[in-house]
């Protein structure tokens, strides 16, 4: 098989790829002691006392020595990392397909251009002279509330676990304010882990909802078994992580509200839902959407990156503060809005990502209403377009298939026969993927599906896009069966080869930062 061809680039896989791959160490093994790549002019101690600023530091809190950093020069710090950025794969360089429910999708590089000219901000210049940024934030609350029928948005959360934490944080706030003891959160299995995860660090007890065999949605009367007069919140995203939706949910809020729970939406990635349907008409009172998915900005790996959270009205006063308000005239930070007693204070310490903001509000005015709707339309036909072609391929499946499952946006696959035949598992797979330039997923841990590979194409890659991603997983799967260790052992052409993961549960091995690596390793 040879080199994709550059005119028809489908049913071609690309078997000669092979990935820069460097001998770099970090920064700090660089260092030489001496070299610089620019003067920084020092101030004499007595100018230092008279410079504001520094001689308002009490002496406690003035460095006694320079601050540990890297000894460079300019062009080899150019090479290092120029070099790192030929050792990744990302959405510019390679067809993202493979992050389903973390959606890896193209940003438009007009809007990086803009965003560029926003980086210069600092959180804590005066209102007066960042009045267009803030505009940005109140215009995209606007969009936001106009896109999920929610009355305002924060985009304090610096990610999709920290929207979920802030709306876990509202739900409780909400409810001492009403002198209420409601304790209890119910979600689903096949929700992301966070929604979960950050109503615990709230102090809640979750409650999950299994799914029904075959259709892999929780059953109404599992629900009736759930909700009690603990419960505080339902909290779901839908579509579910396996890419199937459940089309009672309406049913579902209505019988949480009955019985005086609030319901949150987790719709991290909206891409499917985009002018379809909104938080608001099925039953929702709180939702969030990250912008670095759904709303088109890269995602940031932790952050940057931004969980936008939206409430309904009667939620506004337990928002974090400050929101951005309007009077007429200027743009302002508005804490006169929380309550003082109950309100959830801060979420992070300043109001969002101001670049990230900005590409998601570019991305929406650039598309407008119709716009968005062909998102969610291209994204649900690409989907299911990749749905059908990976499920020709032998051994591969998906649970829940009684004909009326439809995936929305996304898909989670098994290759459960694959690996009873062979020994190939999915984590083998993702890592042969590497060889060929492309990003493969799994699921999240643990495993509530065997074998899992979870895939969303969303509205970005073409249908030749798609064609080539799906014949290169062909060639993949059956290179399973006529050499499996070529598989097993890979990646062969990648920046490094497999890693020792034993270490990654135990916090003993952790080492984040250099100075933490020096004491533990050296």
């Amino acid at each position: 098989m040879s080199i994709v061809n550059r005119i028809d680039r489908s049913a071609k896989v690309r078997e000669h790829f092979h990935q820069a791959k460097w001998d770099e160490p970090v920064i700090y093994e660089l260092s030489t002691p001496g070299e610089r790549g620019i003067l920084v002019p020092q101030a004499s101690e007595e100018v230092a006392s008279q410079v504001e600023g520094i001689g308002a530091l009490p002496a406690g809190m003035k460095r006694k020595n320079r601050v540990n950093l890297p000894e460079i020069s300019q062009n080899r710090v150019l090479r290092h990392y120029l070099r790192l950025s030929q050792q990744v794969l990302g959405a510019d360089v390679n067809i993202e397909i493979g992050q389903g429910t973390c959606t890896m999708k193209y940003s438009p590089k007009v809007n990086e251009q803009l965003a560029r000219g926003v980086q210069e901000l600092h959180p804590l210049q005066d209102p007066s002279t960042v009045q267009g940024m803030l505009e940005i934030y109140y215009q995209t609350d606007r969009y936001m509330c106009e896109i999920s029928g929610m009355d305002r948005f924060t985009f304090q959360p610096g990610g999709g676990s920290q929207g979920i934490l802030a709306m876990a944080s509202v739900i409780r706030a909400y409810f001492e304010s009403r002198g209420e003891q409601r304790d209890e959160i119910i979600t689903t299995l096949y929700s992301h882990p966070s929604d979960a995860a950050a109503p615990v660090m709230n102090g809640f007890k979750v409650i999950y909802l299994q799914p029904d065999p075959q259709t892999g949605l929780p059953s109404m009367e599992t629900l009736k078994a759930a909700v009690s007069e603990r419960t505080a919140a339902y909290i779901v995203a839908n579509p579910e992580d396996t890419g199937v939706y459940n089309g009672q949910v309406q049913a579902f809020t209505a019988y949480v509200h009955e019985h005086g729970g609030l319901c949150a939406y987790d719709q991290a990635n909206a891409n499917g839902l985009l002018g379809v349907t909104r938080a608001r008409e099925a039953g929702f009172d709180l939702c969030f959407f990250n912008l670095h998915k759904t709303f088109s900005s890269p995602h940031g790996c932790g952050g940057p990156a931004c969980g936008a959270t939206g409430v309904s009205q009667e939620l506004v006063p337990f928002l974090p503060a400050p929101l951005v308000g309007f009077d007429g005239e200027r743009y302002f930070l508005d804490y006169g809005f929380a309550d003082k007693a109950f309100g959830v204070g801060k979420i992070r310490s300043f109001y969002g990502v101001a670049q990230v903001v900005l590409r998601a509000y570019a991305w929406i005015r650039s598309l407008g209403g119709e716009g968005l709707y062909q998102v969610a339309k291209t994204a649900v036909l690409n989907n299911n377009y990749l749905f059908k072609k990976m499920l020709e391929i032998p051994g591969i499946g998906a649970y829940y298939c009684d004909g009326n499952n439809q995936r929305v946006e996304q898909a989670r696959y098994t290759m459960e026969k694959v690996y009873e035949e062979t020994g190939v598992s999915t984590g083998d797979i993702q890592r042969r993927a590497m060889d060929f330039g492309l990003h493969y997923w799994t699921s999240h841990h643990p495993y509530y599906l065997p074998e899992p590979i979870t895939l969303e194409p969303t509205e970005t890659p073409s249908k030749a896009d798609i064609d080539e991603y799906v014949e290169t997983m062909k060639y993949i799967f059956s290179e399973c069966r006529e050499n499996p260790e070529v598989v097993k052992t890979a990646p062969h052409r990648s920046t490094v080869h497999q890693i020792d993961e034993s270490g990654m549960d135990d916090p003993a091995k952790w080492a984040v930062t250099w100075k933490m690596y020096l004491k533990k390793y050296q």
